[in-house]
Parts: C-alpha cells; structure tokens; sequence
C-alpha cells in the first residue's frame, strides 16, 4: 500500500473520532469554554465539518459569514498548525523586497501592501518577523468579505497599535483603495493604485470567481511590484509537463487518490482544489519562485506557494534589450546595439555565417509569440542559471540526487597548467562546484559551467548564493562542516533571492541534509555517500576510530606512514575488495565510475601484465586490477601528501568535514571577500545539459579554455561520440586554446581522436606504481590537448538552431527574427 493512502486513512479515522468527541461534548449539560485551550479545535470541527450552511445566505458574503462567524474568535488558533506554508510565502516576498530595496527598485517606507482574503490579520502581524511593518510598508491593506473576521483584523491592529494599516471589509474582485498613491518613480507627484506587494494565503480557492479576481490582480501590481499566493491545490504532473514557465515541477504530483479525496473532502466546505486554480495564476503572472509541500498533520494535503511578478518582461525595449544581452552572454556571441544593428545583420549575411541562439532565448520567443509568461529564469535577480526544461528524462533520471557532494579534482594542478588570466573564456564540468568557485577568484571574463545532473547544478547555485547573501561564518557552517541548525531560515530569508525556482525548490525540500540532528550532513549524501559510509562502517566495526584520528591530526608524513598499516589492513583487504568494490555496482553507486571507464582500468591492467583479452570475463583477474588501481590510489597518497593540513579530499572522507586549516580554497575568508564583492559572478554561466549541447550554441573561436575533468572516459569507443565531441572543441576554441582532461588509463584510446582533429595532445601528469600525480591520485594521467589548426567546417557555417519548447522542433531563429520584431 502506498505511503499516502495510509496518510489519508489515518487523518479520516483521525478525524471521525473527533466528530465522535464533539457529539458527546455536545450532548452533556456542561458549560466549557470553547474560545480558549486545546478544545477551540473542538469548536474548529464542528464549524468545519458538521454545522450546516446557511441555505438563506445571500451572495458571497452570506456564504461565507455562514462558515467563518461561528469561529472566527478561534480561527488563528486552530489555522496555525493546518495552513502550513504561510509564513515561508511572507518570508520569501519579504526577502524579495529587501533585495528590491538594495537595488533601489522600491523605497523602504514607501511600499504599498495589499493582502487579499486577509481574514483576521494573521498574515500581516506574522510578516513583522521578516520586516517591520510599522515602519517598511507607507500602508497597508486587509480586504475580506466576511464582516467577523474582519472585526478580529480591526482588534488586532488597534491592539499592536499599527496606524498604517486599514481594514477593508470588500469584495476582493472589486476592492477600491480610499487613497490613490504617490507614484515614487513620478517626477511631478502623480498618484497610481498600484501597489508593491499583493498577497492572497488560502483564500484564492475560497473565491468562487478566480479568474477576474486574478485579472484585477495584474492591473493592482506595480512592474516591480510581486505577488504572495499560498493555497491548497491537487494537481497531475501531466498537467505541467508541457509548461516551461511554472518555475519546475519538483513535487508538484499528486496521485489519483489524493486528487479524488482532496477534492471531495473539501468541496464539503466550498474550497475548490482544482488545478486552475494555480494554473491560471502562473499563466498571468511570472514565476518568481514556485514550491510545492505537503501538510502530513492531517494525511499530507498538498500546498504549495507561488512568488511571482508582472509577466510583462519583455513589453518594454529596455527589457528586450535584456534579453539580447543574456543570449549573447549565453552564446558567447557579440551583442548587437540597436544603432548598428543593420549594419550588423549585412556584415553577417556577407560572411555566410548563422545565427547562433541559445534554448533560453528560443524559449523566450516561442511563450512571447504565445502571450506565456517567459521560462522563470528571466524573472530571478540573477542571470546566471540558465533556463532548462527539467521534465525531460535526460534530467530526471539521476531521480533529485547528485553523485558528487564535493568535487575529486585538484584545483592546484588546473591552475598550475593553465594559468588563468583575465581575457579567458572557460567551459568546465560543474561537478559540485568547488573547481567553478577556484576559476572565478583569478577573474576569467566568462565561466560556463556545465552539467547535466540538474541538481549538480542546484549545489553550485546554493554554494553562490552563499557568497551573495551571507557571512562567512554561516558559509562554513553550510559547506564546512556540512551542517547548520538554521539552515531553513537562512534559506527562506536571505539565499532564496539568490535563486532559482528549481534550486530553491530543491533545497527547501532536502534542508533536512544540514538541519538533521541524527544525520551527518552535507557531505554523506548524493551517490558519493556510499563509500564514505562504507568506510566509516568499516573504521567503526574494526575499532579504527582512535587509528584515523591520528591520521588526520599527524603533523608529519612519517607520522602519517606509521599509522598508514593498520587502517591499510582493512581498506584494503583482498576480501572486501573481491565482495564490493571490484564490483560494477559499487564502482558507479559509490564511486561514481561509469562501465567504459571500469573497462579502461581493466584494459591498462592486462596491457601492463601482458595478458590476454580473453580473459577479461575472469572475475578474478578483472577485480585484481581494480584493487590494483585502489592500492595505486591510496599508498601514495599517505606517502607523499600531509592530510591533516593539505589534503582536504581525504580528510573530509575520514572526518565527515572540512576543518579550519584542511579544506578547499573556496572556502577561505580571503576567498568570501573576494567573491562576496557585487559583479562577482557575472561572467558565471550555469547550463543544465550536454557538453555537445553548450559547444553547439556558443560562437566559434570563442572558447580558451575547456575542463573536461574525466568525462572523455564515459564514451563507448565503438561510437562516434568521442571523435565528434574533438571536431565540436575544435570549432568552439581559439586557435592556441586548451583542454584539460583527466583519465583512468595512462594511454586513453581517445587520444588519437583530438590528434586527429586539429590538437596536439601533450600528457602533463603520469601516475605510475608508487607515485602520486596529485592530491586525489584518482586518475592515472592528465593531459592537455592544444587546438593548433581549424579543421575544415561546412560552407555555410554552424547549422541554424531551431526554436524548441522542450526538444520539439517548431522553427528556425535568426537575429532578424529578434524580440523587437515580435507581436507581444
């Protein structure tokens, strides 16, 4: 039986024994006072599910006084624990509007706040936890149709003493603000009823005619105003999966089940659940920030909260403009100012070569032409997560994990071999981020990083938004010692400005990872985590504790090659590694090794020993090579590296975290300060796709520098794909341009291809029995190929990219088809 139909069950049997409770209460001749104490939810029941409607109510109104008056003295005190959600809506607008601030698009004290079905006020005095709102807000309106509740607002506010805040007892469709206010951004005072912020939590499906309360909505909110919506809602993943502007689908399904009760059991008290309901809402708006959760203290009934803004993005010339820029960052391709862009556009057509578009822009121009908000991505503060369809099942099928928490290659060789400089434009693979962090502090012009594994990408987002928005104290908490007790708030309240809807997403659903008192944090998770629990089991089982203590305290390599034997005994013990990890299942579950890599370690083993290929089916002689490869790994490491003081990567496995003076320069508070500076990370470029992908939508000869890390390794050598990926570089990089790439074998087969493609491939690090290539020694040699020649292209250049809503084809794009030209 599936976990959430127990959920239900549960809360039906829950909530039939209260009724049962209520009856017998009802029954007796006792006056109990119901407005105060745990029995309030007794009142709570009986004005929810068993007092009938008022059939002779009028209107709206009628209705709703029918369900409200009965509780409207208990209703803050039974709604505080079942309407989950609405303090993270008003802590998300308030630290959207702190950023607004900072950037000087509205004024503190000057805003204008607007909370639609806001009942008995709870919302407003919950957002002084945020901002004060005595103080951050010019006014603030309460609109609600139901007399009582709006008589416990008015106590309320008379109560806390606030004079800027007025309770308007009206229609939310029609609502009339008693005063017009002054527009800052008016030079001669004019007045607007526009305002900043409008807010609606739980009462969006409480209103029978949504659609023009929505409508009235888009004609309320200043273009740098938001919108605050937190609701119940049931929803199929089929219903979004061909929507590229809901700010991502993480969690947004509900099964058949859920849907059919959900519905039911809350049509009994006139709240409609249905989808569009929220549909509607991110079809006129632009989404912000889209979270979806679920309430289990009553069997998991789905909420979710919308951040969003005016969709017109793209409605002025400035904000066309934008768009021009980013898909020229995007592509590397030179921006076209509009004074010259006909002469521009005739240079090209002179030269034969293409128009180059990155999927965002295309995106952009398909829900432009379509009258759709554009993808979420335009509508972040920043720019640099660039937009992807994470429905696709190239994306989902790493099923919301990364592989890696940290990243295994050493930054001081990448910058020893390629000293990088100021005028490089660098593509790497994003892995957890940490290399992507190490590029950035030497000032490259342009980073794109590049990962397929969504949530690859949503690690380096978080460890960015980091720098943005917080101290380096909280930092070292988060990523140091991979935990943070407030981890949450800090998320909510100061980083989620700082990304994307997808990442936010993400991580307010896995915040358990750093906030967990029984867990081990950050760096025990993603596929990664098996072997470092592996070997933390091992450590444990055989009294090792006390053994890699030392090791990671020892101050001097002989120390370390002392203790080395007795952990050494376990590690690697001919049993353990002949049971799990000369096995294919650990190798990528744990380690990350895909199968043609596993091959190529198998392959240098019978090349060196002189052995057959018909023995590679001999599990015997393929396990001895992989714990010939470990052996290889490890002892040089303990010889020939201080782990206490300079090999983070393996003391972070041993110790579970970083520690003060053993962890990576991103780390360093000489490196916050660095990349806490504003226009830190505008030449940061975040895909979420192949490399293939990236090479083919970035201008040719643009590209310096290429880290490939050990991706080469994963292609089949049967397949085309490794040669066509060396004639895809070519065309990328500059002549004289670089790629770094790391191998598992000494002699990589692919090799030949770049030679054959216009490089000259140099092997600059060898890792031979005994000896340590780097800190990690994971990887048996380096190798840097140089592009020294063009190899020959087609004569009309680069291929036209082809405008697509997901990977569906549906027309071509041109710089003569740009923003400016389209009918909005």
């Amino acid at each position: 039986m599936d976990w959430l139909h127990i959920y239900i069950a549960g809360a039906a049997s829950l909530v039939f024994a209260l009724v049962a409770v209520v009856l017998l209460v009802s029954s007796q001749q006792v006056k109990i006072d119901l407005d105060h104490g745990p029995l309030t939810y007794l009142k709570f029941i009986w004005a929810n599910f068993l007092k009938p409607h008022d059939k002779h109510a009028e209107g709206q109104q009628g209705a709703l006084e029918s369900f409200y008056k009965t509780q409207a003295a208990v209703y803050d005190a039974t709604r505080r624990r079942l309407l989950h959600g609405r303090e993270d809506m008003l802590g998300l607008v308030a630290a959207q509007l702190k950023y607004k601030v900072e950037n000087k698009e509205i004024k503190a004290g000057k805003a204008v706040w607007v909370d639609v079905g806001g009942g008995t006020g709870y919302n407003i005095e919950a957002m002084s936890a945020f901002i004060p709102v005595d103080k951050f807000f010019d006014h603030v309106y309460l609109v609600d149709l139901s007399p009582s509740l709006c008589d416990v607002a008015r106590q309320r506010f008379e109560r806390l003493g606030w004079k800027n805040v007025t309770v308007l007892c009206q229609d939310a469709r029609s609502f009339v603000l008693p005063e017009r206010q002054v527009d800052p951004k008016s030079a001669d005072g004019a007045t607007t009823d526009r305002v900043d912020l409008v807010t609606m939590s739980y009462s969006l499906s409480m209103i029978p005619d949504y659609y023009s309360v929505v409508d009235s909505l888009t004609t309320r909110v200043k273009p740098t105003g938001l919108v605050g919506v937190c609701d119940f809602y049931v929803q199929s993943i089929v219903d979004v999966s061909c929507r590229n502007y809901t700010g991502g689908a993480f969690n947004r399904h509900v099964n058949w089940l859920g849907r059919i009760f959900w519905r039911a059991w809350f049509d009994f008290d006139r709240v409609s659940l249905e989808a569009a309901r929220r549909d509607y809402l991110e079809y006129k708006f632009g989404s912000v920030i889209s979270a979806s959760d679920r309430n289990y203290l009553l069997g998991g009934i789905p909420y979710y909260i919308f951040v969003g803004c005016p969709k017109e993005f793209a409605s002025t010339p400035s904000n066309q403009t934008t768009i021009e820029k980013l898909d020229a960052s995007f592509t590397e391709s030179p921006y076209l100012l509009p004074a010259n862009h006909q002469k521009e556009m005739d240079k090209a057509v002179e030269k034969s070569t293409t128009e180059i578009r990155s999927k965002a822009y295309e995106s952009a121009v398909i829900n432009l032409s379509a009258n759709l908000p554009l993808p979420s991505s335009f509508y972040q503060n920043h720019h640099y997560r660039i937009h992807y369809n994470d429905m696709l099942p190239k994306h989902t099928q790493f099923q919301n994990e990364y592989i890696y928490a940290f990243t295994w290659e050493d930054p001081r060789v990448d910058h020893r071999l390629l000293n990088i400089g100021p005028d490089d434009v660098i593509l790497a693979i994003t892995s957890a981020g940490d290399n992507i962090l190490d590029y950035l502090q030497k000032g490259p012009r342009r980073v794109h990083a590049v990962d397929l594994n969504p949530n690859q990408n949503h690690l380096l987002e978080l460890k960015v938004a980091s720098y943005i928005a917080l101290g380096h104290r909280d930092m070292w908490k988060i990523f140091g010692e991979g935990k943070h007790a407030q981890f949450r708030e800090l998320l909510i309240s100061k980083l989620s400005p700082h990304l994307s809807s997808q990442a936010f997403q993400y991580w307010v659903q896995h915040s358990h990872i750093f906030t967990s008192k029984s867990g081990h944090g950050l760096y025990e998770t993603g596929g990664s985590r098996h072997a470092i629990r592996m070997v933390r089991y091992l450590f444990n089982i055989f009294g090792l504790q006390g053994e890699v203590q030392k090791m990671c305290e020892a101050q001097t390599l002989e120390e370390q090659r002392a203790i080395w034997p007795r952990i050494r005994r376990v590690l690697m013990s001919k049993p353990l590694n002949w049971a799990i990890v000369s096995t294919e299942w650990f190798a990528w579950k744990a380690a990350g090794v895909p199968r043609n890599q596993r091959n190529m370690i198998v392959d240098d083993y019978f090349r060196r020993n002189g052995l057959t290929t018909g023995m590679k089916q001999s599990k015997d002689i393929s396990g001895q090579s992989i714990w010939e490869y470990v052996v290889n790994t490890l002892d040089p490491v303990v010889n020939d590296t201080l782990i206490s003081n300079d090999n983070y990567f393996y003391f972070l496995c041993m110790q579970g975290q970083f520690s003060r003076r053993c962890h990576p320069t991103y780390l360093s508070p000489q490196a916050h300060v660095k990349l806490s500076t504003p226009g830190a990370f505008d030449g940061l470029r975040i895909h979420t796709d192949e490399i293939n992908e990236v090479i083919n939508r970035i201008t040719p000869g643009t590209l310096t520098i290429a880290v490939v890390m050990d991706s080469m390794d994963w292609f089949d050598p049967t397949e085309d794909a490794a040669p066509a990926q060396a004639r895809r570089f070519n065309t990328a990089l500059k002549k004289g341009g670089r790629i770094l790439l790391r191998s598992a074998s000494i002699d990589p087969w692919y090799i030949k291809h770049f030679e054959e493609n216009g490089f000259t491939a140099r092997r600059v690090g060898a890792r031979f029995p005994g000896t340590c290539i780097d800190r990690v020694n994971m990887y048996a040699s380096t190798w840097i190929c140089t592009k020294t020649k063009d190899i020959d292209r087609p004569k009309n250049g680069r291929s036209i990219s082809v405008l697509s809503l997901g990977d569906s084809a549906v027309g071509s794009a041109t710089r003569s088809n740009s923003v400016e030209n389209l009918k909005i």
